[in-house]
């Protein structure tokens, strides 16, 4: 009689655990393949997160005209300084969530490791670019029309500052949530864009703020920037001569990508610097700026995300006219879009009833949300498509430059858009 092989029986525990790693895994390939009830669920959740802190921060936005006004420039770093934190740290989320999906995250404080090599090149990242915002904000500004702008020494010490303080914060972030993702089975790209915008929105202007408290000393300003700007330098020398391969990867496909989205960042800056006038007369509308472009930005950041792993994983192809898994992600961040935008505009006319701010009204800055929102999002839907898809055929790394690209370019059409909007409704 032949004898048929028996399969070893697994204690009970082991099969438990097996079959909760298949289940996740079947989540993560169910949500990666379209945006399913649970990624709707969590991007919304995350939206409306990152609009209730982006209202937050356009509050205490409004509540720095005085200081705004005192130091001319200041405005238009603040959506590059918003900006940027996100470009770096949406970037990295994207990369980790790409690992995430590819089985291979792991948290570890070793140098030599996936996270930390990313933490580095953000910490560097973060310094070289705040240094390159303000020499880009001194030499663009009087070019579109902006004469008086603070020194030099000023905005490096604004921007730079700014930056190393919100580094410590939104680099925890971003890897409590990664870990979490990992840990939960959630897809880190529905959640990552509209959490880190909204902690960068909350963290970025306070830290702004605290920076402008170090202009008053005296002798202080000028020292600092070139202290600086000398371990700015040093920096970027030991990125190219480290040991470190990924650390030099990320710079070198990053920095390009980084500065020349700063330009459209500082541009931004200076197209709404050009309206401070109508924002100090009417305050609720300085709440909008950085809601609608954190809102535009984030459900950009959801499709770039999104994108960047299907085409990583090679779920989809870099096409033309994108194809059907790219269009159900694409309907589903416009159809995002216009709830949030709303909210927005009601969010804004409430922190202005509760702290005393001017406003011209709630339908007015409803529609204020919603159109130049909605131009704004739009943009962040072709851009995140095109931007992604160009990237893979270039043969980069879509979740490195796929993300700046976005953010950027929306923020710049979505201040634009704003800024024209207002001036349609006859309130600029």
């Amino acid at each position: 009689m032949r004898l048929l092989p028996i399969s070893p029986r697994l204690p009970s525990r082991d099969r438990n655990e097996g079959s909760r790693l298949r289940v996740r895994r079947s989540a993560r390939v169910r949500d990666l393949l379209g945006p399913d009830k649970v990624g709707i669920r969590q991007s919304l959740v995350a939206l409306g997160f990152s609009s209730l802190t982006a209202v937050v921060a356009g509050g205490f936005l409004a509540a720095m005209t005085g200081t705004l006004e005192r130091y001319p420039g200041l405005l238009v770093l603040v959506p590059a300084a918003i900006g940027m934190r996100g470009n770096i740290f949406g970037a990295l989320g994207s990369r980790l969530a790409t690992s995430i999906h590819a089985g291979t995250f792991r948290m570890s404080r070793r140098p030599e490791t996936l996270v930390m090599q990313n933490v580095f090149a953000c910490g560097v990242l973060s310094l070289a670019t705040a240094v390159a915002l303000a020499v880009l904000a001194k030499i663009l500004a009087p070019i579109f029309g902006l004469d008086s702008v603070v020194a030099i020494t000023d905005l490096l010490v604004l921007s730079a500052v700014g930056a190393l303080l919100s580094f410590v914060v939104l680099t925890a972030v971003t890897l409590a949530l990664a870990a979490r993702s990992a840990e939960r089975g959630w897809d880190l790209d529905d959640v990552n864009a509209p959490l880190v915008s909204a902690v960068g929105d909350v963290v970025t202007l306070p830290a702004l703020l605290v920076a402008s408290l170090l202009l008053d000393i005296t002798v202080l300003p000028k020292i600092l920037a070139m202290i600086l700007v000398l371990v700015t330098a040093v920096s970027l020398w030991w990125s190219r001569r480290t040991m470190l391969l990924l650390v030099r990867q990320v710079l070198i496909e990053s920095l390009p990508i980084l500065l020349t989205t700063g330009i459209l960042l500082v541009v931004a800056g200076v197209v709404i610097e050009h309206e401070l006038s109508a924002f100090v007369a009417n305050r609720a509308m300085l709440i909008l700026v950085p809601a609608c472009l954190a809102t535009a930005g984030a459900i950009g950041g959801i499709l770039s995300g999104r994108l960047s792993s299907k085409f990583h994983l090679g779920v989809i192809d870099p096409t033309a006219i994108p194809g059907r898994l790219a269009r159900r992600d694409l309907m589903a961040g416009l159809a995002f879009a216009l709830p949030v935008l709303i909210l927005n505009g009601l969010l804004a006319q409430i922190a202005s009833l509760v702290f005393g701010f001017e406003s011209p009204g709630t339908a007015s800055l409803v529609w204020i949300s919603a159109i130049g929102g909605t131009i704004a999002t739009v943009l962040a839907g072709a851009i995140g498509y095109y931007g992604t898809a160009l990237a893979v055929r270039a043969g980069v790394d879509p979740d490195t430059y796929g993300m700046p690209l976005v953010t950027s370019s929306v923020d710049l059409g979505g201040a634009a858009a704003l800024v024209l909007t207002i001036g349609w409704m006859g309130l600029s």
